[in-house]
């Protein structure tokens, strides 16, 4: 079996004890953003199973765009990504 050489760890174990590895980070070319794929990014650069600047050149994001999916999930948990949910979480 061959295993592609990564930089950084193959999987991490999160505080709930679930494995997150790579295969459960989106697509590099996705294009469609849902809640789930967003919070897997953001789980994924918060414990270490990728870095941040990788996440950004992989996923073409911006330092803003990310910084908000970070912020959103902090104060109010995953349900703040959802598009229709947007109104509800905007800070002024």
């Amino acid at each position: 079996m061959y295993l592609k050489k990564v930089e950084g760890p193959r999987a991490v174990t999160l505080p709930d004890g679930q494995v997150m590895s790579r295969a459960d980070l989106p697509n590099p070319k996705t294009r469609r953003w849902v809640a789930s794929r967003k919070a897997a990014v953001v789980r994924g650069v918060t414990y270490g199973l990728i870095s941040k600047k990788e996440a950004l050149e992989r996923y073409c994001l911006s330092e803003e765009e990310f910084a908000h999916w970070v912020q959103a999930i902090a104060i109010y948990g995953e349900d703040a990504l959802k598009t229709t949910a947007t109104q509800r979480y905007r800070h002024s």
